[in-house]
């Protein structure tokens, strides 16, 4: 694997007096951090920014960019996935503080022709559920069945997403229980673009990144971006294909790159905030309503506090190919951002960054070595169907058999191989994870258990 190397340090603002002490630890020891991951094998590169209090700005970055593409530094573009959620939360902020829309509206309010959300009896979803993701919408739409699982959005249209929601029926209460949901910050971001008559890409544009002159931001390659992109990797390592998401873009859609997001963090983290748009972002910060015992969640944005006490505002982005994490402690005015070319990302270190207290994750043991069996296909066959995870039922994995080999899907995730060690056991090679398959006895339906990182889950086959 071809490794390049780079530190630079961008100062954005005038640089500290000498004697100022920066939040975070020195060049030489970041880069050390990021390199240890990369050269263990858990990350393809990773593009890593910090920013103190007095607004100076540095970046390390280390690793492998892809066949063919520019060496990784603060311009290399990634996918930022799910920290997308945090811009539509900017926007919705900014029409709800301009009297465009209002928080505790029914966003049915906002909705184009055919598009009809759930009730609740005579409740309804209110813009404001649909952000603190606690509208009872479920984490994927049941119907999201990608055709190319290396580009699982591309073909979800909106009319299967107006038919799932004409059919769907909510399991509780509206604004009872926080349950992450890409749907419902999909359905979030069409509703704002709807009302603000244009696509969301340009009402993202024109509300928060000309503002901020993140000119390296968008949900289209522009050919800039395309030049500097980094190649994504899955866990495996191997190079994969980049996700649009053309239904769902408010959830995550967006690439950008080190330079915009630091100006992004930057604006974030105004105090006090001067310009309307940095006011917006202040509210889309604050906590609102419970996500966890240790977590609050405002308009998209997560609040966790540590068992140290620290508190810090963050969220974080996955794709098939690259990891993201932003994140910052608004009472020490300093913050993290951390891009990582590979799926599953290294979330730990920018937390640490964050928060000394919070230990960085250990390289992970490596799997035991599995002998793989031969499985007639009529055993096989037996095992395919659609398996919900009991503890979380919106979470499902889809079994196919395909040419005579057996292949899992997780919501939201690509389509991975299944090898076989004995006739019910199950291991994947892209991750250190196993499946074991039980099959209906008893009056009990057949399941199956997911291993991975030390925990079993059960998963009941439920179609």
């Amino acid at each position: 694997m071809k490794r390049t190397l780079l530190a630079i340090a961008l100062t954005l603002l005038l640089a500290a007096p000498a004697l100022a002490q920066s939040a975070f630890p020195p060049d030489a020891d970041m880069l050390a951090m990021i390199k240890a991951r990369v050269d263990e094998g858990r990350a393809a590169g990773i593009v890593l920014g910090v920013m103190d209090a007095d607004g100076k700005t540095r970046v390390v970055a280390y690793g492998d960019p892809g066949p063919g593409a520019q060496p990784l530094s603060a311009n290399s573009v990634f996918e930022i996935g799910s920290i997308t959620k945090t811009f539509t939360a900017t926007i919705l902020a900014d029409m709800a503080a301009k009297g465009e829309v209002k928080l505790d509206a029914p966003a049915q309010t906002y909705a184009p022709p055919g598009l009809t959300l759930p009730k609740r009896g005579e409740k309804e979803i209110t813009l404001l559920n649909l952000s603190e993701q606690n509208s009872g919408l479920p984490r994927m739409p049941s119907n999201f069945k990608p055709a190319d699982p290396a580009n699982p959005y591309a073909d979800y249209t909106p009319q299967q997403l107006d038919d799932f929601l004409a059919h769907y029926t909510l399991t509780r209460d509206i604004g009872a229980e926080f349950e992450y949901s890409n749907l419902g910050v999909g359905v979030l971001g069409n509703l704002l673009a709807n009302k603000a008559g244009k696509s969301y890409e340009a009402l993202v544009r024109d509300r928060v990144l000309k503002p901020l002159k993140m000119d390296m931001t968008g949900v289209t390659l522009t050919p800039a971006m395309q030049k500097q992109l980094a190649k994504g990797h899955n866990p495996a390592g191997a190079v994969v294909a980049n996700w649009d998401l053309p239904t769902l873009v408010g959830a995550g859609g967006l690439r950008s790159n080190m330079s915009d997001m630091l100006k992004y963090l930057r604006a974030n983290l105004a105090t006090p905030p001067k310009t309307p748009l940095e006011r917006a972002m202040a509210d889309a910060h604050t906590p609102r309503a419970p996500a966890s015992p240790n977590m609050q969640i405002g308009l998209n944005w997560l609040t966790t506090t540590t068992k140290s006490g620290a508190q810090y505002t963050w969220h974080n982005g996955g794709t098939g190919g690259y990891g993201t994490f932003i994140g910052f402690d608004a009472k020490r005015h300093v913050g993290v951002v951390l891009l990582v070319n590979t799926a599953g990302g290294a979330d730990d270190i920018a937390i640490h960054l964050l928060d000394p207290t919070v230990p960085l994750s250990p390289k992970p043991t490596p799997p035991k070595p599995r002998t793989e069996v031969a499985v007639p296909a009529e055993i096989l066959a037996k095992y395919v169907g659609v398996y919900a995870l009991d503890s979380a039922p919106n979470f499902k994995i889809v079994v196919t058999l395909e040419n005579g080999a057996l292949f899992a899907q997780a919501t939201g995730q690509p389509k991975f191989p299944l090898f076989a060690e004995s006739p019910t056991n199950f291991f994947l090679k892209v991750v250190d994870a196993q499946l074991a398959f039980t099959k209906a006895a008893n009056g009990q339906p057949a399941y199956v258990v997911l291993h991975q990182g030390g925990a079993d889950q059960k998963a009941t086959k439920v179609g």
